[in-house]
């Protein structure tokens, strides 16, 4: 195994034999954690992508025991089926992950001008890789995020797509002013070397958020975010996800995020931690509105109640509420 970095916290375990590292265009990072099967899926739908660019995977085992994803995958990576390494992430959690898988790419792929993300539990459209990558180009863009659909285990919880835990932040493609998570994402690599590791935030490991904090970071230096309406992913969520209790917990996290992700923002502004908190205040006190507009828009409590949850999650936050849902990957 070779170490990188040099505190031993990565190690490759796997690399395609014939990999010619300098033709390299994009690099694709896909993390796992004990979904040997779901990652062979993700892995079949990335091989056959429809582009003409030399592109790399990099699958970041973040389970360092018993590697059951590390173990399924390298066979196809030894016998050059597909093209990129297959890396241990020693250190749990989220952002350890991305982190590892990020550093790889730059560490071995020194031409690349793309780095991709997609999760373990997602299957990348034919075209995926193809249009994140026009997307950055037509767009002038540095940062590109897509849909991520949800496939619902259950077909008759289809009616939870326009839930705003699962439905897409927009639309329509073009430059947007924010975007909010890594599930399906491109990154310039300019914007890594700008970034600099770590770059995720190890705060957010457990919790989620450190993509939403990165992108915020990114878009404070200057950097310009697009969107892809039509580089869709598809999300498997299982039914445990449309339980009550796993919508309020992750919509209470979603406002803790919130609270966060702003307070680093104006870290340094004068009185920024009490304009924060009253911002929280404000909009606790405006989600019953909210939520009275939103139900009669849609006709659904649980998408009404959301705006409730998350002004809750930020005020909540400021008293060291931290939900991390990732402690128990089992139950999320």
């Amino acid at each position: 195994m070779i170490p990188l970095p040099s505190d031993g916290s990565v190690s490759i375990v796997g690399r395609s034999p014939r990999l010619d590292v300098e033709a390299v265009e994009a690099v694709v990072t896909l993390p796992t954690f004990k979904r040997p099967k779901q990652v062979l899926d993700t892995l079949a739908s990335l091989s056959a992508q429809r582009t003409g660019r030399r592109f790399a995977i990099i699958v970041m085992e973040n389970e360092a025991e018993a590697r059951e994803g590390a173990k399924a995958v390298l066979p196809l990576f030894e016998r050059g089926e597909i093209q990129g390494m297959v890396i241990i992430a020693h250190e749990r959690g989220n952002c350890s992950a991305y982190n590892a898988g990020w550093q790889t790419a730059i560490l071995h792929f020194p031409n690349f001008r793309y780095l991709l993300v997609i999760d373990d539990d997602e299957i990348a459209d034919p075209d995926w890789l193809e249009r994140m990558c026009m997307a950055a180009e037509t767009l002038g863009a540095d940062i590109v995020g897509g849909p991520q659909v949800p496939v619902f285990a259950d077909a008759t919880h289809a009616k939870w797509a326009d839930h705003p835990v699962f439905a897409p932040p927009y639309r329509q493609t073009g430059r947007v002013p924010a975007l909010y998570s890594s599930g399906n994402l491109l990154v310039g690599r300019n914007v890594l070397t700008a970034m600099g590791p770590p770059f995720l935030d190890l705060r957010f490991n457990f919790m989620g958020g450190g993509d939403s904090d990165f992108l915020s970071r990114s878009a404070q230096r200057g950097f310009v975010l697009g969107w892809c309406a039509q580089a869709m992913v598809r999300e498997t969520v299982p039914a445990r996800r449309v339980e009550a209790d796993w919508i309020r917990s992750r919509s209470l996290r979603n406002g803790v995020i919130s609270t966060l992700v702003e307070k680093k923002k104006r870290d340094g502004a004068p009185l920024a931690g009490a304009r924060v908190f009253a911002k929280s205040l404000a909009l606790l006190a405006a989600s019953p509105l909210r939520g009275l507009i939103r139900l009669a828009r849609t006709g659904s409590p649980a998408i009404a109640v959301y705006p409730l949850h998350v002004a809750l999650g930020r005020v909540l936050a400021e008293f060291g509420y931290a939900n991390e849902q990732y402690r128990q990957p089992e139950k999320n």
